[in-house]
């Protein structure tokens, strides 16, 4: 016999449906829930269209079904110790960009393109960044390539449908192959195409087994500066900081 003391069946279908779409990392139409959960259509069917409505599962862009947005991910942001991702990256952000004098920015993914959502100003003379809210394809940023490349399995072959929609066969192949070098080498450096003398550097942060940012620098090569194989160091060494800071990780 149980010993709970009181049950509240509405709630718990919201929460096994919640279990379960991030159990199985992928899409899942409303029959495949219910056979999931050996529960009815009827019986999932409201809870499904209120956990809509709040926010926490949406249809899959691309494919049938529903999947989990971020907002459990924010809620449990929220949490102490656990901080914010601003909050645990802005004071690093300010130490690495005056020790290596370059400017970086932190981007995160949405649908199949980087957003910046935070930037720091090199304290130099002068310098090169990326304005707050700029936005790119994933298959074309550097920022892109590390989101991409520190997402577990499921989560990749979700995005895959989305950011390769019009992207040829070849780059495509081009594309994989670069995620999986980041992957082995923790970090991907490629040349902008956006401005010239400038190489982007980024580096994943972490949460949970997944990359939730990228920390990007465009780095500029001058006189005085530190080297860019120490600059990538620097910024691989900020960005596991703020991954430890996230997560509330001595």
């Amino acid at each position: 016999m149980s010993d709970r003391k009181y049950t509240a069946p509405a709630l718990e279908k919201g929460l096994d449906i919640l279990d379960l779409l991030a159990a199985h990392g992928q899409a899942m139409t409303l029959s495949q829930i219910s056979v999931a959960l050996e529960r009815s259509v009827g019986e999932i069917f409201r809870m499904i269209h209120v956990l809509e409505f709040k926010g926490f599962i949406e249809t899959a862009p691309g494919a049938e079904g529903y999947e989990l947005t971020n907002r459990l991910f924010r809620l449990g942001m929220a949490r102490a110790p656990v901080k914010t991702l601003l909050e645990a990256a802005l004071p690093p952000m300010r130490e690495l960009a005056a020790r290596v004098e370059q400017s970086c920015h932190l981007a995160q993914a949405s649908r199949e393109q980087i957003v910046v959502v935070a930037r720091i100003e090199n304290p130099g003379y002068y310098g090169y960044s990326v304005r707050t809210g700029h936005r790119r394809d994933i298959v074309e940023a550097t920022s892109g390539m590390v989101l991409y490349a520190f997402q577990p399995p499921p989560v990749q072959a979700r995005w895959r449908e989305v950011i390769f929609a019009g992207v040829s066969q070849a780059d495509q192949t081009a594309f994989l192959a670069h995620a999986e070098r980041v992957v082995r080498q923790g970090y991907w450096r490629a040349e902008s195409d956006l401005a010239p003398n400038i190489t982007d550097v980024s580096a994943p942060i972490m949460a949970d087994g997944a990359a939730i940012a990228a920390l990007t620098m465009p780095y500029i090569c001058k006189r005085g500066v530190r080297p860019v194989e120490e600059t990538i160091a620097e910024v691989q060494a900020t960005a596991a900081a703020i991954s430890r800071e996230i997560q509330g990780v001595a």
